[in-house]
Parts: C-alpha cells; sequence; structure tokens
C-alpha cells in the first residue's frame, strides 16, 4: 500500500504515514514506541528555578529593598532586575512557584494603636462580647459605649 491509502485506513495524514515509514527505516521497531517527553521543556533550568525559589523565600529587607514582603509583580520586577532571567510574566512566576511549593499569599496586617488607653479598652470590649448570660455592669473608666464589627457579614442574601 502506499502512504495515501495506509492513511485512509488508519485515520491520519500521508504526511505522517510517511513519518513513521521513515523513522521506521531509520530505528527499526524501536521508533513505533512513542518517545514522549512529558510536554514542553523547562523554560527555566533548574539552577534558575533554585535561585527563583531562594529569593522567594528571603526577605526584601535582605535584598536592600524598602518593603517587608514580596508580591508576585515585585519578585517578578526584582528577578529580571538582577537578570536572574530574561523575562518572566506573573503567572509564570506564581506556577514556578506553585511547582517548587512555594506558597504566595497576601499577608494580612494589623496596626497596633499607639493610645495607651486602648488596651483597658479592648479589655472591656473582649469582655463584653464573651456571652449574654457573662453581662456586667459597667465599672468606673469602662466605656459607656461599645462598638463590636463582624467581618463575616451577613449569611444568607435575603433580608429577614
Amino acid at each position: 500500500m502506499d502512504p495515501t491509502q495506509i492513511a485512509r485506513v488508519t485515520f491520519t495524514s500521508p504526511d505522517r504515514v510517511r513519518d513513521v515509514i521513515r523513522d521506521f527505516n531509520a530505528d527499526g521497531f524501536d521508533a513505533l514506541y512513542p518517545r514522549y517527553r512529558g510536554g514542553r521543556p523547562l523554560k527555566y533550568s533548574e539552577v534558575e528555578r533554585g535561585e527563583i525559589k531562594q529569593i522567594a523565600l528571603s526577605r526584601p529587607t535582605d535584598h536592600e529593598l524598602p518593603f517587608s514582603t514580596w508580591s508576585v509583580t515585585k519578585l517578578a520586577e526584582y528577578l529580571v532586575e538582577k537578570e536572574v532571567v530574561e523575562d518572566i510574566s506573573h503567572e509564570g512566576l506564581r506556577k514556578l512557584l506553585d511547582a517548587e511549593g512555594v506558597s504566595f499569599q497576601r499577608i494580612k496586617t494589623w496596626k497596633q494603636s499607639s493610645d495607651p488607653a486602648s488596651r483597658p479598652r479592648r479589655t472591656v470590649s473582649w469582655s463584653s462580647m464573651r456571652s449574654p448570660t457573662q453581662k456586667r455592669d459597667p465599672g468606673p473608666g469602662d466605656p459607656s459605649e461599645v462598638i463590636c464589627l463582624d467581618e463575616f457579614g451577613p449569611t444568607t442574601s435575603r433580608p429577614t
């Protein structure tokens, strides 16, 4: 059979059939076993990946940068600036870090009050929120009103 007839029988193109015949003539039966390489080759070498991971796990202040935590954007810019890599997208960096086991999450920060009276007020607020059965009368120096905010929000979208 010629390659066109073989292609019709095997539901492939004549060019593919010619490639397989050429490979078979060069390598014998080994040409019939697929040599999958697991997809696209890695864009960055193991050395580059290790250096990226090491920098991502370090603090920006260790590199004399004026911020305390990395963002994916800042890390990508730093890696290009220091010529660790020629170019890297934010999504590519995120995937690389994920594959290396580095978790990049947004950090929540809290600011402490510089007011010396904030600690006693906070203590009273927490004690008044414990349980409705543990209510007590306000004492001298207690605030007259306590405001509590719930971050969670409503559990249903319908008004009750």
